[in-house]
């Protein structure tokens, strides 16, 4: 037999041996081509500096929702209907608690009865710090240290007025917290997501190692102002100051929903002249003009401190960059 015909009848058996391949690929069901555990978990987060961590520990997997977007306070926030639609398809809702996002109290019983609540104020190994009282407080002051070990309640029957006290909720400003918020984040993933649980966890000591790198950061950069007393606008920076050693001499309001008396804020003007306060600073959501009373006739300097990161960018990102914001800013006035 010549080539050319030996050719010719290789050349027809590859093609019909092709097309029975492709006819065979076709008669497949078009499901078979994804994992059943591919969507993730529908994770909704209250506020962004927590959403942050738990987009960490998401990564690659999924995004969570965060619910207090943009420069909104979670203080003073509104429930939307987007919002509500967001908690009853949740998996996992994941709040500090209701002393912060007391908004979310109601909602969290009528609009999401299926979810898994992480109530992060109820974390084992948390530290836990009171709320200062008073215009003025102590250099140094940090109020009283409260263990708490709470983490499987249910939220219906919890009172956790009852229970705390006035505690101040700004956790995850200590990056010692923000630990233990990463680990109980991938903890709770894992549980309700076996399929991604390696993952969560990988991302969830990923993170822990990029936490311990920035607090040492930290702590390198606010050393040279530790003892420059300063004032803040609310009691909101307290786990920041314990973990640096800085010196917050007293807050201009107690609560920043709440305007401060005329007697409170002579006190601490008093104070700033009395300690010779470097700084006094303002929020970016809250009224400016009740620090530029409570600086006027002093030589203190006017600063910016954002605790939530309102200004910034949702996003894994915005957990290290809130801290480093806070860091610079307390530099920048404190040193100049």
């Amino acid at each position: 037999m010549r080539r050319s015909a030996l050719s010719a009848i290789l050349t027809a058996a590859f093609a019909a041996v092709l097309a029975a391949v492709l006819a065979a690929a076709a008669a497949l069901p078009a499901h078979a081509e994804a994992p059943a555990h591919a969507q993730a978990p529908k994770v909704v987060v209250s506020i962004k500096p927590i959403h942050s961590l738990v987009a960490s520990v998401m990564h690659g997997v999924g995004e969570p929702t965060l619910l207090v977007r943009g420069g909104a306070s979670p203080h003073s926030y509104t429930m939307k209907p987007s919002d509500a639609k967001a908690l009853a398809a949740a998996d996992l809702v994941v709040w500090v608690g209701p002393e912060l996002e007391s908004f979310l109290e109601k909602p969290l019983r009528a609009n999401a009865p299926r979810a898994t609540l992480l109530t992060l104020m109820d974390l084992k190994g948390l530290t836990l710090l009171e709320t200062r009282e008073g215009g003025a407080w102590d250099a140094h002051d940090h109020g009283k240290k409260r263990g708490h070990g709470h983490q499987d309640h249910d939220h219906k029957d919890h009172d956790h007025a009852d229970e705390h006290g006035e505690l101040n909720t700004h956790i995850w400003l200590d990056p010692a917290n923000a630990r233990a918020i990463v680990e109980a984040a991938a903890e709770a993933l894992a549980a309700g997501d076996p399929a991604n649980a390696e993952a969560y966890r990988k991302n969830a000591d990923r993170k822990l190692q990029e936490l311990d790198a920035l607090d040492a950061e930290l702590k390198a950069a606010l050393a040279p102002v530790k003892d420059k007393p300063f004032v803040v606008f609310h009691d909101a920076y307290q786990y920041f100051e314990a973990r640096y050693g800085l010196s917050a001499v007293g807050s201009i309001t107690v609560s920043p929903d709440r305007r401060p008396s005329a007697k409170r804020l002579s006190a601490i003007r008093a104070k700033i002249g009395g300690l010779g306060a470097a700084c006094v600073f303002a929020e970016p959501q809250f009224e400016p003009t009740l620090v530029r009373t409570v600086v006027e006739g002093t030589k203190a300097r006017t600063g910016v401190l954002d605790p939530e990161g309102s200004e910034l960018p949702e996003g894994e990102a915005l957990y290290p960059t809130l801290m480093r914001n806070l860091a610079a800013s307390l530099r920048g006035c404190l040193g100049a």
